[in-house]
């Protein structure tokens, strides 16, 4: 039956899907835990208030996003920052490519909920981190979207 033809005081909203945890381990960096314990915080006192005010849709839907960060929390894996430049490209390090257009490009190596491509913050199994870690200065990597870089910069 189409949603326009149920009331809203039919719907189930406790039948809502679970959001879906990654089989990769969870390496997270000191701010990503830090992330993490803020988001089960938030969302323990906005579960307080949904129930208060009797809300069952916002009472499910944070419970379910209350579920997931609450096991992101159990299974992370702290990655302590690096202290100095690593050889290759590894978790936490900051990696600046060169494209073939000449122009460079700044990632950080971060955690999958830290990773924020807008912001140079590369979740460590996406595509472009996978082709970057393990490689030097000098290495020269084929992006997934097309097109080579080259690794100008290895930071901690």
């Amino acid at each position: 039956m189409s949603r326009a033809f149920v009331k809203e005081s039919d719907q189930d909203d406790s039948n809502l899907p679970e959001r879906p945890i990654s089989p990769h381990p969870n390496l997270v960096t000191p701010v990503g835990q830090q992330q993490i314990e803020a988001q089960v915080k938030g969302l323990e006192a906005e579960l307080q208030s949904a129930r208060a005010a009797g809300d069952t849709e916002a009472v499910a839907r944070v419970s379910r996003d209350l579920r997931y960060w609450t096991q992101r929390r159990s299974s992370a894996r702290v990655v302590e920052p690096l202290t100095t430049a690593p050889e290759s490209v590894r978790f936490g390090a900051r990696v600046t490519i060169g494209l073939e257009d000449g122009t460079e490009r700044v990632f950080r190596i971060v955690g999958e909920d830290e990773a924020d491509p807008a912001r140079g913050l590369l979740s460590w199994v996406s595509p472009v981190a996978s082709a970057l870690i393990g490689k030097s200065v000098g290495d020269t990597v084929k992006l997934p979207a097309g097109g080579e870089a080259e690794i100008l910069h290895i930071d901690p």
